[in-house]
């Protein structure tokens, strides 16, 4: 009895639905490529997660997932590979809405760590709320990079803001607001 061996990318793709909470719908295997289709619950669309084994990623690699985006009838990628991405594949994907996926994302649910508190994204009420209460513009909360793994894991674009819960021995639980910037 041989199990089939499952690939880095497979690893980090079933993550990033985890942690995003997305909702897979299919699944395939082609020659070049491992492609998900998955239903992001907040937006209510659809959504590729692609999983191609390249070491560089070029724009051919980007335009043939746009493509299969288009043929799906698919607003929004992620593509995930284990190795790194030229500039012009950079651009091309930010044009096209596809989200490339570093390869330092992690193969394993960070949040399952201790030191790593729970982050999620405010919904725009609660943003409003939020600004609100404490009589502030969004740039002037504290900041945190898109590039953070964290914010990486969950999805969260530059503009949004985030809750962080801590854990405190002291006040039981601190939350702290950060806004995300490039």
């Amino acid at each position: 009895m041989s199990v089939e061996e499952e690939t880095l990318e497979e690893r980090k793709a079933k993550i990033l639905i985890k942690l995003r909470g997305y909702k897979l719908v299919q699944k395939e295997k082609a020659k070049d490529a491992i492609s998900y289709i998955v239903e992001v619950p907040k937006e209510k669309q659809k959504a590729l997660i692609w999983c191609v084994p390249e070491e560089t990623v070029g724009i051919l690699t980007v335009n043939k997932m746009a493509k299969a985006m288009k043929e799906a009838e698919i607003e929004r990628g992620v593509l995930i590979a284990s190795g790194r991405y030229t500039n012009a594949a950079k651009q091309t994907a930010k044009k096209k809405k596809i989200e490339l996926l570093p390869k330092t994302f992690p193969v394993f649910d960070i949040f399952e760590h201790k030191l790593v508190p729970k982050h999620e994204i405010l919904t725009q009420e609660e943003r409003e709320k939020i600004l609100a209460q404490y009589r502030v513009q969004p740039y002037q909360l504290p900041q945190i990079k898109a590039s953070d793994p964290a914010v990486k894991a969950i999805g969260a674009k530059p503009g949004d803001i985030l809750r962080i819960v801590r854990k405190s021995q002291t006040a039981g639980e601190h939350v702290a607001y950060r806004y995300v910037v490039e």
